[in-house]
């Protein structure tokens, strides 16, 4: 069946392409995200092991999302792992140093670091592929992630 949602179909690939690789990224900072809550440690454990657990649950709203809005353009998701490694940006640290200002730096770099991919990506969208929607789209993904590195800059202590 012929999808007609207002984009051409060579941009609907390209579109779904750039949201693969941000759904790459948004699972393994996921994965790292848990890692996180489930193995910090420290006087602040508790603190840190709730507030761990909230933004790993907005994480999988947000992938959840950014699946649906895939199908929504007619294109598969991609759900294996070795996907997501060979399409993200991010990597893995050695995971020896196991306290909450270890785990918040490495989170805050990769949400900001993320956060500038989506800003190259939403002007893609919009200007480049003439999809305002999803330019849309990554646009609220941006803002979540503003609001997500928020706290976690609010904890670094200098």
């Amino acid at each position: 069946m012929k999808i007609q949602i207002g984009i051409a179909n060579n941009h609907r690939q390209a579109i779904a392409d750039q949201l693969i690789k941000i759904l790459a990224d948004e699972n393994v900072l996921y994965i790292k995200t848990k890692n996180a809550h489930w193995n910090v440690e420290g006087a602040d454990y508790h603190d840190k092991h709730t507030f761990f657990e909230t933004q790993s649950k907005q994480l999988d709203d947000i992938i959840n999302s950014i699946a649906e809005r895939i199908r929504s353009l007619g294109q598969y998701v991609p759900a294996t792992l070795q996907s997501y490694l060979s399409s993200t940006h991010f990597t893995e640290q050695n995971g020896e140093r196991h306290n909450s200002q270890a785990f918040i730096t490495e989170l805050l770099q990769d949400h900001e670091s993320l956060i500038l991919r989506l800003c190259e990506y939403t002007m893609s969208c919009k200007d480049d592929l003439h999809d305002v929607a999803t330019s849309h789209f990554i646009t609220r993904l941006l803002e979540i992630h503003q609001k997500m590195a928020w706290p976690l800059r609010s904890y670094i202590i200098e």
